[in-house]
């Protein structure tokens, strides 16, 4: 067997462990989804995702569905949403272990509590997300609203809204593992990362304004955290060095 069969052998096994990977990825997904079907529901994760605005609307207030088929959609997606964002662990550990066979042992300590953090950050993101902005959000908005209109969020509108809202917070959550990646990999050093921590803030300032609605609070409770998060990261950095740096990086 030549090396260019050989190579071609080992591209096309690896294609197939991927397609693997990523159908028990899915599966992961549907089961979640099946199961939120079965309970709660889409109806009752709608009205729960739903509960924050309508806590900020007047008493007796609802969404509107503009669209045929949005009262049935929008839950559907919702509900969809939720099942990939509760199968995230699993979603990750599949690609930890697409790549673990090509790691060596000490590096493999370091990419599982990776896929832990990431999957802990990402939802910790969105409920922070949920949980401490969404009603101040929309509170600032119904109070600046004048009297003369009539707020009747469209429930697609709202979801995108909160789709991406959610995923940005999740996303910015992760800095920590962003940091100790950049670091571990050798890409920067600590010290470079805490030489530029003005610009760094400056720079969650600045995604949080890009991000968020235009009010403070709102950029506050993004860019706070960002730079927090900077923080932890470059703490937790030294220490997954330490701990996964190879025999001869000892000596």
């Amino acid at each position: 067997m030549t090396e260019e069969t050989a190579g071609e052998e080992t591209f096309i096994s690896h294609l197939v462990e991927l397609r693997d990977r990523l159908i028990k990825a899915t599966y992961g997904i549907v089961l979640a989804c099946i199961a939120l079907l079965v309970w709660p529901g889409p109806a009752r994760i709608y009205d729960f995702l739903a509960a924050p605005m309508l806590a900020a609307l007047p008493a007796g207030s609802k969404m509107i569905a503009t669209g045929v088929v949005s009262p049935f959609l929008v839950p559907m997606k919702v509900t969809l949403l939720i099942a990939f964002i509760l199968a995230l662990p699993w979603v990750f550990y599949q690609v930890w272990a697409f790549v673990a066979p090509g790691l060596y042992a000490h590096e493999k300590r370091l990419v599982l509590p990776l896929v832990i953090s990431s999957s802990f950050l990402f939802i910790a993101g969105v409920a922070f997300c949920y949980f401490f902005v969404f009603g101040r959000i929309f509170h600032f908005i119904g109070n600046f609203s004048p009297n003369s209109i009539a707020v009747m969020p469209d429930i697609e509108n709202y979801l995108d809204f909160v789709m991406s809202m959610c995923l940005a917070f999740g996303a910015t959550f992760e800095v920590p593992v962003v940091v100790v990646i950049l670091v571990r990999m050798g890409i920067v050093s600590v010290e470079k990362l805490r030489s530029i921590r003005p610009y760094a803030i400056v720079g969650a300032f600045v995604i949080a304004a890009v991000v968020t609605p235009p009010d403070a609070v709102s950029q506050l409770a993004l860019a706070v955290p960002m730079c927090l998060l900077f923080e932890l990261g470059l703490i937790m950095a030294p220490i997954f060095v330490r701990v996964t740096q190879a025999p001869e990086e000892h000596a």
